[in-house]
């Protein structure tokens, strides 16, 4: 049987995929098609119902729930993990007259479904004026001086050193607020498919992860391919990042986070809060 799969080619997701679409461990009969695309793709083409499995933003599972349910491996979750929102210059001190300029700017979010952009309305309700960019073109749009952006992915690591300031930890802000870890990204899977196979994938992408740690610190080439010009250094400061513990199992932490994230999406958007239906039990 063929699957679909669908994720970035980050080195977070080629790091965990790699094994499972390159047959490094027994898939018990299942063949994934890879599908590689950037986050708000994904996130797009869950909301059109077209892969079986795919990464999405956590951002994006109110919206697709009734069609998927989220697997209990694979996720990005943790601490000092979340969207950063940088500026050309120094963030203004509480109380000038900068500082109440800054909302009328338009800021560049890397979509319009991600989690960044959840993170982002909570942290700044009244900010209204936005651009959405794909994540690649953020540091560029910042560094023009067109205004601020919200950074994911590996700029977190390479913002700095083009001169662009922090203005605000949007991760720092959830951790703050909710006393638990952010939920950025997940993987689901369709829930017009048998409840065994669905269990089946969940094992083997635990599997998978399993067998990527038995050979890192190396990089193989199908992570260096997808990370295109991407330091090496910079590729496993992202792996060492966004896969952990909560990758391999969300466990309670881990569940109660995305809950309260899918509770704060309700707030927002004045709808019907998730409950935990939306986990593959």
């Amino acid at each position: 049987m063929t699957l679909s799969l669908a994720f970035s080619p980050c080195p977070n997701d080629t790091f965990i995929f790699d094994a499972l679409v390159n047959n490094k461990i027994d898939t018990q009969g299942l063949h994934f098609e890879p599908l590689l695309a950037d986050v708000e793709t994904l996130n797009l083409n869950a909301i059109a119902d077209l892969p079986v499995i795919t990464k999405i933003s956590y951002g994006v599972l109110p919206l697709v729930a009734k069609q998927y349910v989220l697997l209990d491996a694979g996720s990005a979750l943790g601490t000092g993990v979340g969207p950063l929102l940088i500026h050309r210059h120094e963030k203004p001190a509480i109380g000038s007259s900068s500082a109440m300029e800054m909302p009328s700017e338009t800021v560049a979010i890397p979509g319009k479904y991600t989690t960044a952009h959840l993170l982002f309305t909570l942290a700044y309700p009244e900010w209204k004026e936005k651009i959405f960019l794909p994540y690649d073109q953020i540091e560029d749009y910042v560094s023009t001086g067109k205004g601020p952006g919200v950074i994911i992915h590996e700029n977190r690591f390479t913002y700095a050193g083009k001169g662009l300031k922090l203005w605000q930890d949007l991760g720092k802000f959830w951790e703050l607020k909710t006393n638990g870890p952010i939920p950025l990204g997940g993987i689901i899977i369709r829930r017009d498919i048998d409840y065994q196979l669905q269990k089946k994938v969940e094992l083997l992408i635990r599997e998978s992860i399993a067998y990527a740690y038995t050979q890192y610190p190396l990089l193989n080439d199908y992570i260096r391919f997808h990370a295109r010009e991407m330091d090496e250094a910079v590729m496993r400061k992202h792996i060492e990042l966004y896969v952990n513990a909560y990758s391999m199992s969300l466990g309670e932490v881990g569940r109660s986070a995305v809950l309260e994230l899918m509770k704060q999406f309700s707030i927002v958007h004045h709808s019907e809060a998730i409950n935990e239906s939306v986990f593959l039990t």
